[in-house]
């Protein structure tokens, strides 16, 4: 019997210790996946970030290097500069991309890095009890917002990707989610093209993936990917940021 189905190479045979419900699973395996049919297992490099993803290590069975705190997008920049032919992606949550790691984000696109970042965002602190992010929306409760966030007292929540998306030097960002089969696949897409991008020597490129989070967020698998469709895509909508390529494609007909 042919088999059609299994475990990506790419992935170890290890459970993980994400919460029920939690996207960072699927996550994992769509980037697994990615790289076993680009074949270069061999030839990536991952760099976990502190936060829930702290332990991908042990996951991902392809070199991985644990960067501090924040400092993914520098850490994959020196050994993308240093392998310029592996494909080196950093994976990161709101707290590591968006608080901590502002500016290595920031700067790591404006120069045209030509790493990849898959960037978690649950808008939420998950590891450490739920806190406040700096992606949060407004009007929800963490238990550092009990009454909900608040503009007055706690400003408004990041749009990573459209600020990223305004710097020369980012070549693709694209904001999917995991809350659904065909949300999945095209998130998967996002992914490839992103990964592609890289290898192409085309630039920065970022895949946002609204992630659910029903432990922090307090309500059941279900209602946490009803809550991503209802609420949370209305502060960050899905779809494509920037994509240079699509802007060239643009030009060339146009000529």
């Amino acid at each position: 019997m042919k088999k059609i189905f299994g475990r990506p190479r790419s992935l170890k045979p290890t459970p993980t210790h994400y919460c029920p419900g939690c996207g960072h699973s699927i996550v994992h395996r769509l980037v697994a996946e990615v790289i076993d049919e680009m074949d270069m297992r061999g030839t990536s490099i991952g760099v976990p970030p502190a936060g829930c993803a702290v332990l991908a290590y042990f996951y991902f069975d392809i070199d991985m290097i644990e960067a501090p705190h924040g400092r993914g997008p520098a850490l994959a920049t020196g050994v993308k500069r240093v392998l310029p032919n592996h494909l080196v992606f950093s994976y990161q949550g709101d707290g590591d991309l968006a608080a901590i790691g502002t500016a290595e984000s920031f700067h790591a696109a404006n120069r045209g890095e030509n790493i990849t970042i898959i960037f978690i965002n649950n808008a939420v602190y998950g590891m450490t009890g739920g806190q406040m992010a700096p992606t949060t929306i407004l009007g929800q409760k963490t238990t550092t917002s009990p009454p909900g966030r608040t503009p007055l007292l706690d400003g408004y929540p990041v749009q990573m990707s459209e600020i990223l998306a305004q710097l020369r030097g980012a070549a693709y960002i694209e904001r999917c989610t995991v809350n659904s089969p065909p949300a999945v696949m095209k998130t998967k897409r996002a992914i490839r093209k992103a990964f592609q991008y890289q290898m192409d020597k085309r630039g920065f490129s970022m895949v946002e993936v609204l992630s659910p989070c029903p432990t922090n967020w307090k309500m059941s698998a279900v209602d946490a990917c009803k809550w991503i469709d209802e609420v949370m895509t209305k502060e960050f909508p899905l779809g494509v940021l920037k994509d240079i390529g699509a802007k060239e494609a643009g030009k060339e007909k146009k000529s």
